[in-house]
């Protein structure tokens, strides 16, 4: 796609949208009417020779110049009417309509405005005649002392007096002496609020408020904050003395009251709304609206947008800014400069030579032309202000030092500027002040903050004998109310070891948790003890409340599990100790058992007692920095597919399986006395775990073919060339646990266990063991763990799978609930599915579709597109996922973003979108109001190949739906999403099996047909 949109204005304001719009792939000419000598002729910026105030020749001009949308930067085009005016010829148009404009062309509107909705603001009065004007400022009683023209005055409008004599007097040039002409016929009397002043501006659709960073400027012409209102002499954004607060409270609630109050007054709101906000003693009030991005503020702020500012307006106008909300760069400054001609703002000269354009972009500055024009090849100035000199750097004093720099390169006869921009913020930022512990790393608030999220989480965990309330200095355990008469107490502490690093490097910590109490309360439960109460220890660099949420919500989870008391903790913030990101957990396990049913019962144990595996649920969380080399060494990354046979997950999730928790499962066989012995199969392997529960003279003789060994230890034994003996020494190699039970009982203790959902066969008999032999030895692991496709149940092979045909794979692409992925997932399962899901993507993280996914069991993605700069770095790193999955296949499913063309190429052939309509028929959004509003009679839904073009893909299937009289978008949209539940599973049937494909030729073509 390359668009051309249209600026209206020639000012800073207007180079600066112009700049900001230029830089989108998506567009491929940016013109601007009337512009200025910056947008002259700059690469993809020019400016067109079209009358702004002729709405009609407008809109033909930008229907004959393909134009795809106008952006009107300055206020007088909004009250004169040309939103309202384009948009009824069929033009896109960003910015409000003359109506809702009222909230700035009129400062009598918007003060009634803000009165009717609760928009706290200066007391007020409006006067149409000097005199009672004069009369109120005289008897006020409060400082009556801000003096406005109710009509649009360029910004200069404003008189900040410092008696009731200059406010007078204020009155008198504004009304009698006509100085704003008919914007004065009305003034406005304000309250003088002090505080600090600070523009606040959003981007809305009407429904949705997108703030920007806040920014300030400086009105008045002199250093110091002195001498005559202007239209602005420079600003910088972010405000760092704006206390955080007051930030939260600023952007939202403000505009957004404002825009409900249009929106009950029945004038939408679509564009930008722009708040002079006072931050007072008793909150902030609101100054003045405008309804337009401010000049200089414009020229400050976007400089951060980080995303595709062609984007934001695109979702603005198409009413999904909630879809697209604009992201802004981090640790970045932006201040500008004004430089204006002398006499400003008053009468001036033009026609002024201007220089030093080279020198100042060789400095990384940018600027903004305002009154500049060409003449005979060289620029001059035309106008009051002329450039704006705009420094981005990562503070503001930097900031200010470069610009200053921009300042003395760039010359004009009689430039006037300022050299204090900025002076209040790098006050405050320079003011002395002491160090605080949250300064030092610490931060306490957001400690106190987990505890009282996680609360909840431990109170859950409460058990008889053990009441948990986080928040004392020790937690108690009642053995008594927990039902024990005679009891010893068994404790065991562990960690999960760098098994952690690859939850960190895959950014899953929700199950880390499990690991951590797991083999905590697997070692007690080999003594025989029942789990009390767990404690736990994290500790990190920095806190992240949401990592340590979703680990503690995990041990919380597993902790009941394995009915104990998650009875207390500690969290550890150390600066310093550990690399941003990183954490450690330990924890720690109280549980008893009663005097007489202590294990292992060693005098007990003797030759020919047999041995019962219980099945792990997979590594659990020993050997990992074992694996973590052979992962590493291997070609496969976390995020790749697991390999074949470990299930459609990735190779990450399949490594952080949970270990499996026993102790439900296990404890009530335990106290039936027909167990001797029990050995947790923990760090180092089946060789050194079960003799630490056999007698001294005693071993083991397993046969490794008796039970299943999940095909994640084959695969680590094949990529890492690994022993048999170190596969044995190293890992559980799929016995979780083994027991030790008399012959005569083995068959029942058996059933007992798989009778508790836990999987387990006969894996070996107890020997006798010379002294210097090995006490375990495992015959036949490599070749059972090579079995290829054998299952083996409770000691007994057998092979049910049968060969498959090779599967599609597919990805499918999502931004919301995904309901046609749900049909998608349900027709990959049917048997005869010729396709395979192998990951889901979303543009946007919580969402119902990731959900659908989960359930299924399917790799999931969230890859945020405010966070990258262009379309084409997102779909970069879209495509990298793709990749890492094998994807044969991409099945769009709702996914609300365009993709670029480089994407759109590569996929060709490969990629299916469903429209809900008949193509070629109302194509692009709002298919469903575009078939109401046509008056048809049958709509559909079409599944075809992507194209660049939008919508204009090759059609592979189509199914209509009838209109029925009445239909509403709703009930219409329900009927059809019934049809596009059936035609896109069979849609991409055809494709994935090879019937369907898109010829050399780019059209659709029949391989085989039935």
């Amino acid at each position: 796609m390359a668009a051309r949109v249209l600026v209206i204005g020639n000012g800073g304001r207007e180079h600066t949208l112009a700049w900001k719009l230029a830089q989108s792939n998506h567009v491929k000419q940016v013109l601007v009417a009337p512009g200025n000598a910056g947008t002259a002729c700059s690469k993809k910026i020019s400016n067109a020779a079209i009358s702004i105030s002729d709405h009609s020749a407008l809109a033909k001009f930008c229907k004959d110049e393909k134009i795809e949308f106008v952006v009107v930067g300055p206020e007088a085009p909004l009250a004169a009417g040309i939103v309202g005016n384009l948009m009824s010829a069929g033009v896109r148009c960003f910015g409000p309509t003359a109506e809702a404009a009222q909230l700035e062309s009129s400062k009598r509107f918007a003060k009634e405005f803000m009165d009717r909705h609760g928009v706290p603001t200066a007391r007020w009065r409006a006067f149409t005649e000097p005199e009672e004007a004069c009369s109120f400022i005289r008897s006020a009683d409060f400082p009556a002392l801000v003096v406005k023209a109710s009509g649009l005055a360029a910004g200069k409008g404003v008189t900040v007096a410092s008696s009731r004599e200059e406010a007078c007097r204020a009155v008198q040039q504004i009304m009698q002496d006509k100085t704003f002409g008919a914007a004065g016929e009305t003034v406005v009397i304000e309250e003088l609020l002090e505080g600090e002043e600070v523009s606040c501006l959003c981007f809305t659709d009407g429904r949705t408020v997108a703030p920007m960073p806040p920014a300030q400027d400086h009105k008045r012409l002199l250093e110091g904050d002195r001498g005559p209102n202007t239209g602005g002499m420079g600003a910088y954004c972010p405000v760092p003395q704006v206390r955080p607060k007051d930030l939260a409270r600023i952007p939202w609630e403000l505009p957004a009251r404002s825009l409900v109050g249009g929106v009950q007054e029945a004038a939408d709101y679509e564009g930008v709304l722009y708040a002079g906000i006072m931050l007072t003693k008793d909150g902030p009030k609101v100054l003045e609206f405008n309804c337009r991005f401010g000049d200089p503020e414009c020229q400050v702020i976007l400089p951060l947008l980080k995303s595709d500012l062609y984007e934001v307006i695109q979702s603005t106008l198409d009413g999904l800014l909630c879809a697209s909300l604009p992201v802004w760069l981090e640790n970045r400054a932006a201040l500008a400069v004004v430089m204006a001609s002398q006499g400003y703002p008053g009468d001036y000269a033009k026609g002024m030579e201007i220089t030093g354009f080279a020198e100042a972009q060789a400095l990384g500055l940018q600027v903004f032309h305002a009154g500049t024009a060409l003449k005979d090849g060289k620029v001059v100035t035309n106008g009051g202000r002329v450039l704006a000199v705009t420094a981005i750097r990562e503070n503001l004093i930097w900031a200010l030092e470069e610009a200053r720099k921009g300042l003395a390169a760039l010359k004009f006869e009689g430039a006037v500027y300022r050299k204090d921009i900025g002076h209040g913020a790098i006050a405050f930022l320079q003011r002395p002040r002491g160090l605080t512990y949250k300064e030092s790393g610490v931060d306490i608030a957001a400690g106190n903050m987990l505890v009282k999220n996680i609360k909840p989480l431990a109170k859950a965990t409460s058990r008889p004998g053990c009441d948990v309330d986080l928040g004392g200095f020790a937690g108690l355990c009642d053995l008594r109310a927990a039902g024990f008469k005679d009891p010893l107490l068994a404790c065991g502490t562990d960690g999960v070891g760098t098994k952690l690093k690859i939850a960190q490097q895959c950014n899953k910590h929700d199950t880390i948790g499990q690991d951590l109490v797991a083999m905590c309360v697997n070692d007690i439960l080999a003594q025989g003890a029942e789990p009390l109460f767990f404690l736990d220890y994290f500790s990190c660099g920095k806190l992240d409340l949401g990592t340590v949420e979703a680990v503690v919500a995990g041990i919380a989870k597993a902790c009941m599990q394995a009915s104990c008391a998650l009875l207390g903790g500690e969290t550890a913030e150390m600066p310093d100790m550990y690399p941003p990101g990183e954490y450690d957990l330990a924890g720690f396990a109280v549980g008893a058992m009663e005097r007489d049913q202590q294990l292992p019962r060693l005098e007990r144990v003797e030759e020919g007692d047999v041995v019962l595996g219980v099945a792990s649920s997979g590594l659990h969380s020993n050997g990992f920095s074992l694996v973590r080399k052979v992962v590493a060494k291997s070609s496969l990354r976390y995020s790749s597919p697991a390999p074949d046979g470990c299930g459609n997950q990735t190779l990450g999730d399949l490594l952080l399986t949970p270990t499996k928790i026993y102790s439900q499962s296990l404890l009530p066989i335990l106290r039936s006395g027909h167990v001797k012995a029990v050995a947790h199969i923990t760090g180092g392997g089946l060789l050194e775990n079960i003799p630490r529960v056999l007698p001294q003279k005693l071993g083991v003789d397993l046969d490794a073919r008796a039970w299943r060994i999940p095909t994640v230890f084959s695969w680590l034994q094949q990529q890492g060339h690994l022993s048999e003996e170190e596969m044995a020494r190293t890992f559980n190699c799929g016995v979780g646990a083994a027991l030790v039970v008399p012959a005569d009982l083995a068959a029942q203790v058996l059933r007992d266990i798989q009778q508790r959902q836990e999987e387990a066969w006969v894996i070996g008999r107890v020997v006798a063991c010379p002294e210097g032999h090995p006490r375990v030895r495992v015959r036949h692991l490599v070749e059972a763990m090579h079995v290829d496709g054998s299952v083996l149940k409770n000691g007994t092979a057998n092979s049910p799978f049968s060969a498959r045909p090779k599967q599609a794979r597919v990805a499918v692409l999502i931004s919301g609930t995904g309901s046609n992925l749900q049909a998608l997932i349900d027709s990959t399962r049917e048997p005869g599915s010729a396709a395979r899901i192998v990951v889901v993507i979303s543009n946007k993280a919580a969402v119902a579709g990731l959900d659908r996914a989960a359930r299924a069991g399917i790799p999931s993605r969230v890859i945020n597109h405010k966070l990258y700069k262009s379309r084409v770095e997102f779909d970069t790193a879209v495509d990298q996922v793709l990749e890492e999955f094998c994807t044969d296949l991409v099945c769009l499913a709702g996914f609300m973003r365009i993709l670029s063309g480089p994407f759109v190429r590569k996929w060709n052939g490969k990629m299916l979108n469903i429209h809900p309509s008949l193509l070629p028929s109302f194509r692009g959004s709002n298919a469903h109001e575009q078939a109401l509003g046509a008056g048809v009679t049958v709509t559909g839904c079409t599944v075809h190949f992507v194209a660049e073009e939008v919508d204009a893909g090759q059609i592979i299937l189509q199914e209509a739906v009838p209109v029925k009289r009445g239909d509403t978008v709703a009930s219409l949209s329900e009927r059809v999403k019934l049809a596009e539940h059936r035609i896109f599973p069979a849609a991409l049937q055809l494709v994935a099996s090879g019937t369907v494909q898109l010829g050399e030729n780019g059209k659709l073509c029949y391989v085989q047909e039935d």
